[in-house]
């Protein structure tokens, strides 16, 4: 069993496996020990289900490699490590000592090593790409045969020193490998280390512990009883369905290829069929061992070390010979640098070339003789063929293993999709079986018969098309299982029958007997090896020339399917072996291959293929003509331009640099973004407080690419964003903007370190970090292995995801991306909540934001492929690809990247010779490549100030990048062309170098006077001609100018396909174009409008606009499959081309179209053409520019332009048709309108896109769901899906819905930075204070989010703001104008015997009852014009008038202010817990209701000292009250009353601030019905709460229970305190009650240092409440004083209000009240308004003193909600609301009238309020003649007087005498008004008398008592009652005239 010698159990390893398991056993914390057997022969870390039959080799090693590879490896029994000791150190890579032990920290570091001991790399989970250097006693090491090693182990640690290790257990702990697994030396010690020539520590040789060796296992064990499954019945080596590549290292290697090769068989790539993505994750339930490769690293060294003595019998691929050093040459770029896999888990990629070769160990068990692989392979073939393992047994390969590529992908996804998915797992869907291997291999014949020759296998469409046979085969069951029926079924026979592997090979054949040969079937009967054995022989012999895939399929009877697939078609053969490259390897490579000169051979080949000879010699020959004397028409227009400058005479005024303006949707954005942040303030998670933040701060992070960097500063500059912040002065420096932008590069932690204090040091300043292009470098800091190569590399994580950032309160992190997938996976910080997404601009058809550009993108250049009378957007160029295709198969060696290159560098140089004359040169490009050239080069004559075009020709590879532009540019200077447009290389790293010439030209055009000026933004390059070369690997977030014409994207490595890498080579395409302008009109203008060649030289789509009689196929639907290819050359000659040998008459043809022969003879007459168009047109500009108005720098001249355009033609606007015959001139009328500047024509049309015909593929063509295919390729390269079982994405799915899907459906992977964010799928993964914005590429994503740091920075400041009511005083005219002054204007304190002299004032000053009845004292003269002349009109929504005022330090807050100070105060504890509270019930009994009153008090824990409890049972007895005498700096004495309802959320009962801090008693007066919300939003205020009877009462409800229940405390208070020897009247008799809308209190400080006394002058400032009440409870005498309140606030208050310093008046919303001398008085329990003002006439009638401090004064907060709005006076009957009139609020007693449901008390105020004149006509506007209101004060409105007289004896009131009255009010009399009071006061003839009592038999007994009808007349129909319901108790009317 396994043993290779001697074909039994090795008794070692028995032993070795019985020591482990009792040392496991010991050291375990479980108490079952594992079964030896079961570890020898079974695989514990999986168990099959029965669907997955078969089973798999169970070898120690495969299970370690396996462990290794799977980072999270679900075996039964998980390894718990021993928790490390107290504060040591548990950081990956170091000890716990805190020492590094990783071998790139410590190679150059000197490290004793004790004799007899080696050093080895151990590999650590945890950071798959490093190496942690130990040191190991080589007893316990394996010698070169890998047997002899001693059992057990005995190590040191190499970083702190410590030694003796002996258990492997202990050493792991102490070295933080942090393992799920149990520990094995054999596992985790995997190389030597040793030393190279410089004396560094580097990789060696994988240390070959005989586990690496393969056991086959006997099919005789398979009895053994304690086997998990069944194995199947075969002979020999087993394992046919292996669920799991498995690695085999190969010791007798003798250059590491070996084990590199035997990595790449578990790799999952991507890719093609390795381009393609890689998606076959699936759940954890499913996947028992994910294979996840924690980045793994297999370096390819070129050993040092090699093997000594024969290999071993199983490793038959060891040669002499192999591999040779010629095929190996990439493997020696960088020996010592490990080649980092960075698409793990996504993508093959990440090994050099020849590290794919190798000998191919296969993770299925080895059968048979091993296949030798021929010599001479790649040579003979010109491609290297890729063999993708399939099912079952693969044979060893040996012999010139480096001409194959071995994959192990297609064997993953055919293990994934055999696996159920977790949708139906959850049904127990059990009786469903897998996709069966024989029909999952003939899927894949069927897939690959339909490939066209140029497609390249996808192993998404593989995964789709098994996904849906699945499906389809069991639809019933899967519906069954939806439905969830409760039931068990039965196993379903499928109706198809299944294929039997009999079968298997004939139905294979069948289907590949119609594809020409392109895939051919080979048949084995015994292994697969005899198949690629015969396969190698067709290969040589030339047979396979046709064949792009060959299936090998072993099938038999009794056991299950062998297969391999390998793909020998040269062109996807090379994509997809080139596809398993990373870029930094891709980069390598392509480098290399410079380096060495192997691209030599491409130039010189180049150089035979034209006649005239090369084309260097042709150049030189056409330089040496045309030096000197160079007067072409060319270099003639170049200095044209200049002299018309300078004379002023005809300058293009086209020309604008777009500044920093917000369009309506970024406007919109900024408001999501706004939105955001504030649904992330209120919520109750409290973790971002706004209203503690009193400015914005930012630092904007970016890309490391100069120009990215700058545009932004660009953008920062011009937005103002920094003035308007106050984050700098108006004299802005570039320095200082530079502050606030940070390149992630080297330098970036300097700048991020100061942002991080500046946060810290400023915990009041909302700092904003926001990370643009977001989706660049998501690598984690753990996994960046080259710190010294790649500064940048995890420079993200490290700085946005440091602790610091997450951590602070104070810092909100914004992404924003165009392509945010990556930040979209199961980990991700960001919740879904928090993400924007750009809005789209239509909604069911309608423009939601109405805007003058409309913007192209993605979907719109697909679109343009679609529509069949414009040309399209996107194309690709086929005479160009089949040149590129037919010089791969010439030149195998070469990477395509680089022919293409050299390809195109070629066809730009031919392009630009043949349009400076070399007309032979034409047929030596394409026709793309003319047209762009030629437009380019005769597009700054085209403009009289010489505005051209500019051409992006995109290289990702640097130094391929380099050489493009020094070919160019040699090639340009040649030609003379050196003035007519530039060449630029757009390096990220560096900034835009231009020649000095065009420098001059820039500066002219934008009008810059700076000498030292030079462009560094693309954007900058506006209108210049050039052909921008655009490299990197990645763009980086630059921005290109309107002037941007061809995006040439041919170079594009097609090869790495990921969704996001393809959008964002698109998005530098993404533009703006003016919305007015059809763009079918604007594409369809280029070609009419371009050189004479460029019209002759379209392709069939082309002609179709410009003849009727067009060859080409119309685009009807049916067709649109062939007519697609917008390629140049006709179809027909591109095929042709392929085929046909590369010899200069191949380049030729390929090229010539038909159309060129038309060229040559068009070409006169299309020149006379555009001549006559020239003149044309510039009668056409000067006739424009008549009609235009002086152009300043603001305006937009192009719409201007534009406006007059179509002023002076009378053109159709409508879009051409394409078959119409007169469609040409109408372009010409068109033209003529155009102005003739081609940048100006360029800014009005997207710009044409070429891209490779790989990618034009994957992007025009769709899948199933109806989307492009590029958006079913995986995401981003660092993630992958979780499963294969995923549904497609649908078309109709938004943006929020395709976010949801990736958050479903991908992972990160190990390297990606969001890999270690998971908490089992809690929501407390995400970070609250972390948002995304992603939007399209260059659609305005930076103008968005400087617009909301704008908005954000005005919300807060309104936040610190307040709207505060702002009115004069009213009735100021009717007060007595006296000379008399009670009082010096700087007293302090009133004087008692003084202010008793004074008269109370009657009239009612405060604004607010601006709408109600003025009260007379005496005979007044009032003017008897209406006073309501000088309100508004009377209207109780009149919005008052308000200021808006900043927020003091003494300001009261409501529920949303959060602050340090005041979290206590406000009960929420660190832990945001709310404070414990208690209720407690308080009665006492009062005569006038009859009964007692019970009230709550809610008093939480911390505010109980402020009661007195009773000892034994703590019942409430009172509230304690200080002395009058009592004096303390920090002490309130008046205990506050706000009573409130409906305002819990905005009620100002936060007074923390306001008292400053100082201890004081605060009651909130609650109704019962609100108890609970007050009480959740705010915990520790003690809550009084009313009554259930009082739920519908007013405020006068309130103020009277506030008032009785104070001084029923007072007299318990000194009850108790008069035992304590303190006289009752010592005891503090004063409360405040404030209404719940006071914000500030002001004081007026007056100077009266003037030389005379009247002389003072006054200044009003904020002062805290505690000032103003401890001001006033110091007041001499205080006690005799009733009621002491303050003005309200003005702007407008005069001197002459404060020259008097105390008034005697009325008082309102913020009084102190003397509970013992009004202890008569009370407040009315039934009133809703003017309570305060009937409360105050009542005082004052009592003869005690109302005193207001006019020296203080409150500002009232404009709160929108609660109060008295809260009473809604609706009917009883409906619940429909329906607007009721006031005049509808009384009726008739006993009328069928419609009740309201409010209190009868409200309803008759309301009513005398808006309809008094009904019951007091002859009182309306009669001020001399007023209502008598007798013990009451009712509001009749504006219009009616009201005099109130109290029918208290010894009362004070005013002289009636004189005085005649026009009405009379009695309102609830009580027994003190009796008849003979009444007669005293005189009446007019006809005054109105209104009796008002509480039901009818009291209205008729008061009539009685008070002898009312001597003087009154009395009607039946003079009753009525309000609105009520009998059980509501109206309230009842009787009306009557005066006799």
């Amino acid at each position: 069993m396994g043993n290779s010698y001697a074909g039994q159990l090795k008794t070692t390893r028995f032993e070795e496996v019985l020591h482990n398991s009792i040392e496991a056993s010991l050291r375990s914390n479980n108490l079952v020990p594992r079964p030896i057997f079961s570890q020898l022969y079974l695989e514990a870390e999986q168990q099959l289900s029965s669907l997955e039959a078969g089973s798999r080799a169970d070898n120690e090693e495969e299970e370690e490699e396996e462990e290794e590879e799977g980072s999270e490896s679900s075996s039964p029994v998980s390894y718990q490590m021993k928790p490390p000791p107290e504060g040591c150190c548990t950081t990956d890579g170091f000890c716990q000592a805190g020492k590094d032990l990783r071998l790139v920290s410590i190679s150059n570091e000197h490290i004793e090593v004790p004799s007899g001991f080696l050093l080895v790399g151990a590999k650590s989970p945890n950071l798959p790409d490093h190496l942690l250097v130990c040191a190991v006693d080589k007893r316990f090491l394996p010698d070169d045969n890998g047997r002899n090693a001693l059992l057990g182990f005995s190590g040191n640690c190499v970083g702190c020193g410590k030694k003796g290790f002996c258990y492997f257990t202990e050493f792991s702990n102490h070295i933080n490998l942090k393992l799920t697994t149990q520990p094995k030396k054999q596992k985790h010690l995997k190389y030597y280390l040793v030393r190279n020539a410089q004396g560094a520590l580097t990789k060696g040789s994988v240390i070959c512990w005989k586990g690496a060796e393969f056991r086959g296992r006997q099919s005789s064990s398979s009895t053994c009883s304690s086997t998990l499954f069944q194995l199947p019945e075969s002979s020999g080596l087993s394992g046919s369905t292996s669920s799991e590549p498995l690695p085999a290292a190969n010791p007798s290697a003798p250059s590491g290829t070996q084990q590199t090769a035997a990595a790449i068989d578990h790799i999952p790539s991507t890719a093609a069929f390795s381009s393609a993505v890689y998606n076959g994750k699936e759940s954890p339930k499913q996947q028992l061992v994910k294979n996840n490769l924690s980045a793994l690293t297999r370096p390819s060294v070129l050993g040092t070390l090699t093997n000594s003595g024969p290999p071993k019998k199983r490793h038959k691929g060891w040669s002499p010979e192999s591999p040779s050093s010629t095929e190996t040459w990439n493997l020696q770029l960088n020996p010592q640098a490990p080649n980092r896999i960075k698409n793990d888990g996504g993508s093959l990629s990440s090994l050099p070339h020849s590290a794919l070769v190798g000998p191919a160990s296969s993770p299925m068990v080895g059968s048979g003789e091993p296949v030798s692989v021929p010599d001479n392979l790649l040579k003979i073939c010109k491609a290297k063929p890729v063999i993708f393992k399939g099912h079952g047994n693969f044979p060893y390969l040996c012999g010139n293993i480096n001409d194959v590529i071995v994959s192990s992908l297609l064997y993953t996804c055919y293990r994934n999709s055999q696996s159920l998915s977790r949708a139906y797992e959850q049904y127990g869907a059990s009786t469903i079986q897998p996709i069966s291997e024989e029909m999952q291999l003939l899927l894949t014949v069927y897939y690959l018969v339909q490939l066209a020759s140029d497609q390249v296998p996808l192993i998404e469409d593989l995964e789709q098309i098994f996904m849906r046979s699945w499906r389809e085969s069991h639809l019933s069951e899967i519906r069954q299982y939806q439905q969830a029926i409760p039931q068990t079924f039965s196993q379903v026979p499928s109706q198809i029958a299944p294929v039997t592997s009999a079968q298997l090979p004939w139905l294979a054949g069948l289907a590949a007997s119609s594809c020409n040969d392109s895939v051919h079937i080979i048949e084995c009967s015994y292994s697969l090896a005899e198949g690629l054995s015969e396969m190698f022989k067709l290969l040589i012999e030339g047979k396979l020339i046709k064949t792009n895939y060959v299936v090998i399929i072993c099938a038999s009877r009794n056991r299950a399917i062998d297969s391999c697939i390998v793909i020998t078609g040269k062109y996807q053969a090379r994509v997809l072996s080139e596809s398993m490259l990373t870029p930094l390897d891709y980069q390598k490579e392509v480098n290399y291959q410079l380096v060495t000169g192997k691209v030599e051979t491409l130039g010189s080949f180049f150089s035979t293929l034209c006649p005239e000879g090369d084309i260097d010699l042709l150049l030189e020959k056409f330089y040496q003509e045309n030096q000197g004397h160079i007067s072409s028409s060319l270099s003639a227009s170049v200095n044209k331009p200049t002299a018309l400058n300078g004379t002023g005479a005809a300058a293009c005024t086209s020309y604008e640099i777009e500044r920093h303006q917000i369009r309506p949707f970024q406007l919109a954005v900024a408001q999501k973004l706004l939105s955001h942040i504030c649904s992330i303030a209120d919520s109750s998670t409290q973790n971002l407080d706004l209203g503690s933040f009193e400015k914005i701060d930012f630092l904007i992070c970016v890309p490391p690419s100069e120009v990215t960097y700058q545009q932004t500063l660009f953008h920062l500059w011009h937005s103002g964003i920094l003035l308007e912040l106050g984050l700098e002065k108006e004299h802005l420096t570039k320095q200082r903007v530079e502050q606030y932008v940070m390149k992630l590069d080297a330098e970036a932690h300097i700048k991020f370190k100061v942002f991080l204090q500046n946060s810290m040091q400023n915990p009041h300043t909302l700092f904003v970090l926001i990370h643009d292009h977001a989706h660049w470098d998501l690598m984690s800091a753990m996994h960046s292995l080259y710190p010294q190569t790649e500064l940048s590399t995890g420079l993200v994580d490290r700085l946005l995801n440091c602790r610091e950032v997450k951590e602070a309160p104070n810092i909100v992190t914004l992404h924003v991306t165009s392509f945010p997938y990556a930040l979209q996976t199961q980990h991700t910080h960001i919740s879904p909540y928090n993400e924007i997404h750009w809005p789209s601009s239509y909604s069911n058809g309608v423009d939601l934001y109405h805007e003058n550009k409309k913007y192209f993108g993605l979907s719109e250049f697909i679109e343009s492929t679609l529509s069949g009378h414009s040309i399209p957007l996107l194309r690709y160029d086929s005479s160009f690809e089949a040149m590129v295709m037919a010089l791969g198969k010439r030149f195998p060696r070469l990477h395509s990247a680089v022919i293409r290159t050299f390809v195109l560098i070629q066809h730009y140089s031919a392009a630009m010779m043949a349009v400076c004359g070399l007309s032979q040169m034409k047929n030596y490009t394409s026709v793309e490549t003319l047209e762009i050239t030629q437009n380019l080069i005769n597009s700054s004559r085209q403009c009289p100030s010489g505005h051209g075009l500019m051409v992006v020709l995109r290289i990702p590879c640097t130094p391929l990048a380099a050489v493009a532009y020094e070919r160019l540019y040699n090639v340009r200077e040649r030609l003379a062309l050196e003035d007519n447009f530039e060449i630029i290389l757009g390096n990220p790293n560096s900034g835009i170098t231009i020649g000095k010439h065009f420098v001059e030209q820039l500066k002219v055009w934008q009008k810059i006077e700076d000498v030292d000026w030079r462009p560094q933004t693309y954007l900058e390059l506006e209108g210049l001609p050039c052909i921008l070369i655009f490299s990197g690997m990645d763009p980086q977030g630059e921005s290109l100018p309107r002037s941007l014409r061809y995006c040439d994207l041919r170079l594009i490595n097609s090869s790495s396909l990921v969704r996001t890498t393809l959008e964002q080579e698109l998005g530098l395409a993404a533009y703006f174009v003016s919305s007015e302008i059809h763009t079918e009109k604007a594409v369809v203008n280029d070609v009419l409008e371009s050189d004479p060649e460029k019209l002759s030289s379209t392709d069939n789509e082309d002609e179709e606009i410009a003849t009727e009689g067009s060859t080409s196929e119309k685009r009807s639907p049916m067709k649109r499959e062939r007519s697609r290819s917008h390629d140049s050359a006709s179809s027909s000659l591109s095929s042709k081309a392929s085929s046909k040998t590369l010899r200069s008459s191949l380049l030729r043809d390929t090229v010539k179209s038909p159309h060129q022969v038309l060229s040559n003879s068009a070409e006169e007459t299309t020149n006379n053409y555009e001549r006559q168009k020239q003149k044309v047109d510039k009668g056409a500009q000067t006739t424009i520019s008549k009609h235009l108005p002086p152009v300043t720098e603001q305006l937009d001249t192009k719409q201007n332009i534009k406006s007059a355009q179509i002023s002076i033609t009378s053109s159709s606007s409508s879009p051409f048709s394409s078959s119409s015959s007169s469609s040409a001139p109408t372009h010409n009328s068109f033209i003529l309108q155009t102005s003739q500047c081609s940048m100006t024509k360029a800014s009005k049309q997207p710009p044409i896109v070429f891209l490779p015909k790989l990618v034009y593929d994957i992007i025009t063509s769709t899948d199933s769901s109806g989307l492009p295919k590029s958006s079913s390729l995986l995401p981003y390269h660092s993630v992958m899906w979780a499963s294969s079982f995923r549904p497609l994405m649908s078309k109709m799915m938004t943006c929020t819905e395709q976010s949801l899907y990736y958050r479903q459906w991908t992972v990160p992977k190990p390297i990606h930075m969001d890999y270690n964010n998971r908490n089992e799928g809690r929501m407390d993964t995400f970070h609250p204070r972390r948002l995304l914005l992603s939007g399209p590429p260059q659609i305005g994503k930076t103008g968005a989010y400087l617009q909301f740091l704008s908005i954000l920075s005005r919300m807060l400041i309104r936040l610190t703001e307040v709207d505060v009511y702002d009115e004069e005083e009213i009735n100021i005219n009717i007060k007595e104008e006296s000379d008399q002054y009670y009082h010096q204007p700087g007293d302090m304190w009133p004087d008692l015997e003084t202010f008793k002299k004074m008269p109370f004032d009657y009239t009612i000053h405060d604004p607010k009852y601006e709408d109600a009845s003025l009260i007379c004292s005496k005979l007044q003269t009032i003017n008897s014009e209406d006073r309501s002349m000088n309100r508004r009109q009377e209207d109780m929504y009149t919005r008052r008038q308000t200021t808006r005022m900043r927020l003091s330090k003494y300001a009261a807050y409501n529920t949303y202010h959060h602050c340090e100070q005041c979290h206590q105060y406000m009960g929420f504890n660190p832990r945001y817990q709310l404070y414990e509270s208690t209720l407690h019930a308080f009665a006492f009994s009062y005569s006038m209701l009859g009964e007692e009153i019970q009230l709550h008090f809610i008093i939480p824990k911390s505010k109980e000292h402020h009661f007195v409890f009773s000892q034994p049972g703590r019942q409430l007895e009172s509230m304690r009250l200080p002395l009058v005498t009592d004096k303390s700096e920090d002490y309130i004495k008046s205990p506050t009353f706000t009573p409130t309802t409906g305002r819990h959320e905005h009620g100002l009962f936060n007074l923390y601030h306001a008292m400053d801090g100082a201890s004081h008693l605060h009651v909130l007066v609650v109704k019962e019905y609100e108890m609970a919300i007050y009480k959740k939003y705010w915990p520790n205020h003690i809550m009084l709460v009313l009554p259930s009877i009082f739920n519908s009462a007013g405020v006068g409800a309130a103020h009277f229970l506030i008032k009785e229940l104070s001084y029923h405390n007072l007299e318990l208070e000194r009850n108790r305190q008069e035992e304590l020897g303190i006289k009752p009247q010592d005891i503090w008799p004063f409360i405040v009650i404030s209404d719940d809308s006071c914000v500030m209190w002001n004081a007026v400080e007056v100077d009266c240092s003037g030389d005379r006394k009247s002389d003072y002058t006054w200044t009003e400032r904020n002062v805290s409440l505690k000032q103003i009440l401890q001001h006033i409870e110091a007041t001499p005498n205080v006690t005799h004083y009733a009621l002491i309140g303050m003005r309200k606030w003005s702007s407008k208050t005069n001197s002459a209000e404060i020259k008097e310093p105390f008034s005697c008046c009325h008082v309102h919303d913020f009084i102190m009240l003397n509970v013992d001398l009004t202890q008569n008085v009370q407040y009315n329990q039934n009133r809703f308004t003017c309570d305060d003002v009937d409360f105050n006439l009542r005082v004052h009638s009592a003869g005690l003193l109302i005193c207001r401090f006019n020296h203080f004064s409150v500002m009232k907060k404009q709160i929108a909600v609660g109060g008295q709005r809260s009473f809604h006076i609706k009917s009883k009957v409906s619940d429909t609301p329906v607007s009721i009139s006031p005049a509808q609020y009384i009726c008739a007693p006993d009328s069928k009238h419609t009740f309201l449901a409010a209190p009868a008390q409200l309803l008759l105020e309301k009513y005398l309020q808006y309809h008094s004149h009904r019951f007091f006509p002859l009182s309306l506007k009669n001020y001399s003649h007023p209502v008598l209101s007798v013990d009451c004060y009712l509001n009749l409105g504006p219009q009616i007087a009201v005099c109130y007289v109290s029918s208290r004896p010894h009362s004070l009131n005013i002289s009636s005498s004189g005085l005649t009255f026009s009405g009379l009010l009695l309102y609830l009399c009580d027994s003190f008004v009796v008849a003979s009071f009444l007669k005293k006061f005189h009446f007019l003839k006809g005054a109105t008398l209104c009796v008002i009592c509480q039901d009818r038999n009291s209205l008729r007994q008061t009539v009685v008592r008070l002898e009312l009808e001597d003087e009154w007349q009395f009607r039946l129909r003079d009753e009525f009652q309000t609105a009520n319901a009998k059980e509501d108790r109206p309230l009842f009317f009787l009306t009557g005239r005066h006799i």
